[in-house]
């Protein structure tokens, strides 16, 4: 085995690495579920109620979907089998594509396996070599990643900082440029001002690409996302939203107009080069879509939670920040101190996950706490009397 000159090979690298990520407290290990996603789960053998997940909707474990997707390996089988440009595309996905399109008011929409996959899909297509791509500092990892998958200069400007983006775009010589930003902050929990990217995107000639992952199903009308919360209608916005989220499901989609479709289709690596999704989880969506657009109770539920969790916690050292959206980040600082009292809450039985660089910027660890419909008034009460505990001890 090769050895370097001081007689270490490279797993014995590996090994060093992975302790100095465990001794700076960032070292992550995987809880492992016993039984569906749901408001209270079991790990370890023991029942949790649990604050970590992205089914903001109550509808991972629906009975209605499961139903559904029963029926749909019934009907289509489980695997695709193919890509969609060979012989995975079955009627169902392009039921889908069709009612998402509709559902979000664009032209078109088109089906990815993830969020990750959508982003990079997009950002390769349309960009490439040639283009430029403006990105809040806050922008979720896979947004980053795919400009520098597709070789296109990235320009950053601080978080919400229009007057920052805008002299960047002024000062900015490349025809091919674009916009690109999460429309509800992943960690923060703060909704882009998409109104008045919008309007930066047409004064210097950009795509605006919204990366709604935590607003579809949550914001605008019957849950329609970020779009609709601000009322947008224009042929330069790029809508990316994932399904496995308030959706319940698993996937993703982007919609847009015709032209940016077809172009997605052909050019898209990681559109092209994939097998297609399983046809049963889009038989599922077509009827997650349905509860998502006539459930309003549970988008009524969320808000009433949100304002629970505020009044709760109001009262403790660690301040949340300002969220009007089912993630609520308690913001804690130091990393240890954060995992620290992750790990206490779970001694209680609340799985609270403690977010740590270089998910976040250095010095902004905290505890981001998931709300879903799926919990009631009294779970947040009880997270909140813990906490308050934990303050005072």
């Amino acid at each position: 085995m090769l050895v370097d000159a001081d007689g270490t090979g490279p797993q014995d690298r590996l090994r060093q690495q992975l302790r100095t990520r465990e001794e700076e407290g960032l070292y992550r290990r995987r809880l492992v579920l016993d039984g569906p996603q749901q408001a209270r789960v079991r790990v370890a053998g023991h029942e949790c109620l649990a604050f970590c997940s992205n089914d903001y909707l109550g509808l991972a474990n629906h009975p209605g979907l499961i139903r559904a997707a029963c029926e749909g390996a019934r009907r289509h089988g489980v695997g695709a089998g193919a890509s969609h440009l060979i012989s995975g595309h079955f009627s169902v996905h392009h039921a889908l594509e069709e009612a998402l399109a509709r559902f979000t008011g664009f032209p078109r929409a088109l089906l990815f396996s993830t969020g990750y996959m959508a982003n990079a899909g997009v950002i390769a297509g349309l960009m490439g070599r040639d283009g430029v791509v403006f990105g809040d500092r806050l922008n979720h990892a896979s947004l980053n990643d795919a400009v520098l998958g597709a070789r296109a200069q990235l320009v950053r400007y601080p978080h919400l900082d229009l007057a920052v983006l805008e002299r960047r775009l002024a000062a900015c010589r490349v025809k091919n440029r674009m916009v690109a930003t999460d429309a509800v902050f992943s960690m923060d929990g703060d909704i882009a001002p998409a109104a008045d990217l919008l309007a930066l995107c047409e004064r210097y000639d950009a795509w605006l690409l919204l990366d709604d992952a935590h607003g579809f199903g949550v914001l605008g009308s019957q849950g329609r996302g970020t779009v609709s919360h601000f009322g947008l209608h224009s042929p330069r916005i790029l809508y990316m939203a994932t399904l496995g989220k308030a959706a319940g499901v698993f996937g993703a989609f982007v919609a847009a107009q015709a032209e940016v479709i077809e172009t997605l289709i052909q050019h898209a690596r990681s559109y092209v080069y994939t097998t297609a999704t399983p046809p049963l989880l889009s038989h599922v969506l077509l009827a997650s879509l349905d509860l998502i657009e006539t459930d309003a109770w549970r988008r009524e539920r969320l808000a009433q939670l949100v304002a629970c969790l505020k009044q709760e916690v109001r009262p403790i050292r660690w301040r949340l920040l300002p969220s009007d959206t089912p993630i609520q980040p308690l913001l804690i600082g130091d990393s240890a101190r954060a995992l620290a009292l992750s790990r206490t809450l779970r001694e209680h039985g609340l799985l609270v996950p403690a977010i740590r660089p270089p998910t976040v910027p250095q010095g902004s660890a905290r505890l981001r706490i998931s709300l879903s419909a799926a919990h009631e008034v009294e779970d947040v009460r009880r997270l909140g009397a813990v906490l308050r505990g934990l303050d005072g001890a």
